[in-house]
């Protein structure tokens, strides 16, 4: 009988072993990497979030953060600006000679480290709207060097050599950067790309964007239209252009007179008006006028179709015009029938929403559909076209409705919201998005939480403020009653010029 074979046991494969081991030190290298990667992006998100502020504490100023942290210690005399509340980058001004108008600029970070240390001075761009609020451009800042300007990002990034004699803002047109080199004007955007080259005695925005066009004025004064692109739209031979436009038509003086000017130059209204006030966004429906100090409409032929008897006239959407007449206000069609009697005190209509927003002799608003019925009335407290809802104050209590009128939960609304209003036997507090209590009803005014997680609160005529979860942050000791919002973060209250965008404790 045969034997069978006997097999011998496998030699171990140092080779193959090696592999394995290197194959999993590498694996683990990779998650240990990966992992660091990940903390990484989780700590920029996380500072990324943080918001920052301009602080104002014994008449000195600092910044805070948006936890009412203080980031910057309050030491400075002139304000700090926060070009972007996102990034932390801080404007100082300091050793200013008032007599002579000099003074010393420098960019802090949130360690209160000293930052782009190679320019002399260091600015951010501000600008206003026409209802003169002011702004900054928040992604750049205006450096010195030598004696000449140039244009950084937040970060420090070179856009624009200093080697133009002044940058400024293009007044009204977001990220449009006005730059003046050998004495000419030109304009690049927030990248730093040249829109237009510096060949003009000046140039203005047309509109709010910079796709919509820049008027600019040649060597010999005349004005006309160019695109980002230096194209030229109108012609430059006009003694002013205005900023009205629609489709293809302009607004532009020839002679001392006022003409609608389309796209080829051909003009296209000359008729018996004293000035054009606008351009119907159809328009063919023509244009609204203005002769001896009344408001009218009037075709492009010259026709007149609603006869200048009013005090005001402004397109709410097409074919629909908000009138004002002795002083109250109303709503009218494009042949002058009165759809609105006029008996309000001031009327808006928001596009997104399609709603007109009229304030009664009351002071109370009366919110109205797009057939200009009246489906809520109350105090307006705000209008959110990207949230898509209304807030009324009505009955002494907060209420919110979506744009079809209908009630909402305030939970449904601020998502992130922890606590929420509630009024209960004349006394207001919060509850959670259940509706349990969390702060009980003891106050006699309260604010809705802010972005941030602190809400206003008010007991015997002083406010304070409360955090996320109910406690007790600053007890209410500030009288506030003439400010136009109540907002805190932390301890600190929001100051009284909105247009300075700063929070104080005193």
């Amino acid at each position: 009988m045969s034997r069978g074979k006997r097999y011998e046991e496998p030699k171990l494969n140092l080779k193959k072993v090696f592999a394995v081991i290197i194959a999993f030190i590498v694996l683990i290298m990779c998650i240990f990497m990966i992992k660091g990667i990940l903390d990484k992006d989780e700590t920029k998100e996380n500072i990324s979030s943080k918001d920052y502020f301009a602080a104002y504490e014994n008449n000195k100023w600092g910044v805070i953060d948006s936890s009412g942290n203080i980031v910057i210690d309050p030491s400075y005399q002139e304000m700090i600006i926060v070009p972007n509340s996102k990034s932390d980058v801080f404007l100082c001004t300091y050793d200013v000679d008032y007599d002579n108008g000099e003074y010393k600029t420098k960019a802090l970070n949130s360690k209160n480290e000293e930052i782009f240390t190679d320019y002399d001075q260091i600015e951010a761009i501000s600008s206003t709207d026409e209802n003169n609020n002011l702004s900054y451009a928040g992604n750049v800042l205006r450096v010195q060097k030598d004696g000449k300007y140039g244009l950084i990002d937040l970060s420090g990034k070179s856009l624009l050599p200093c080697e133009y004699d002044n940058i400024t803002s293009v007044e009204g047109v977001e990220g449009a950067i006005k730059i003046t080199k050998d004495g000419k004007v030109g304009v690049a955007d927030d990248k730093g790309q040249i829109l237009i080259p510096t060949e003009y005695n000046n140039a203005e925005g047309l509109g709010t964007q910079s796709s919509q066009g820049f008027i600019v004025q040649n060597e010999e004064g005349k004005y006309g239209i160019v695109n980002i692109s230096n194209n030229q739209i109108l012609e430059t031979k006009y003694d002013s252009v205005s900023k009205i436009h629609e489709g293809d038509y302009y607004v532009a003086t020839d002679s001392g007179k006022q003409k609608v000017i389309s796209k080829d130059g051909t003009e296209v209204l000359n008729g018996d008006y004293d000035e054009i006030i606008d351009i119907l966004r159809n328009p063919e429906n023509g244009v609204i006028y203005k002769k001896q100090n009344k408001y009218g409409v009037m075709k492009l032929d010259g026709t007149v179709t609603v006869n200048p008897n009013y005090d005001d006239l402004k397109e709410a959407k097409t074919g629909t015009l908000i009138a004002s007449s002795n002083g109250k206000y109303g709503i009218i069609d494009l042949s002058g029938e009165t759809k609105l009697d006029f008996k309000y005190q001031s009327l808006s209509y928001n596009e997104k929403a399609d709603i007109y927003v009229g304030e009664n002799e009351q002071f109370n608003n009366e919110i109205l559909d797009s057939n200009y019925n009246v489906k809520l009335t109350g105090i307006l407290i705000d209008l959110d076209d990207e949230k898509g809802y209304i807030e009324l104050r009505q009955d002494d209590e907060y209420k919110y409705y979506n744009f079809r009128f209908e009630e909402q939960n305030q939970a449904d609304i601020f998502t992130n919201n922890t606590l929420f209003v509630s009024k209960k036997d004349g006394k207001y507090g919060f509850v959670d998005k259940n509706g349990n209590i969390v702060v009980d009803y003891i106050y006699d005014d309260a604010t809705k939480q802010n972005d941030f997680g602190y809400a206003g609160v008010k007991k015997d005529g002083k406010w304070g403020a409360i955090d996320k979860n109910g406690k007790v942050v600053q007890e209410p000791t500030y009288n506030l009653e003439d400010y136009l919002k109540v907002d805190f973060i932390g301890k600190w209250y929001l100051g009284k010029d909105l247009n300075m965008n700063y929070y104080r404790d005193k």
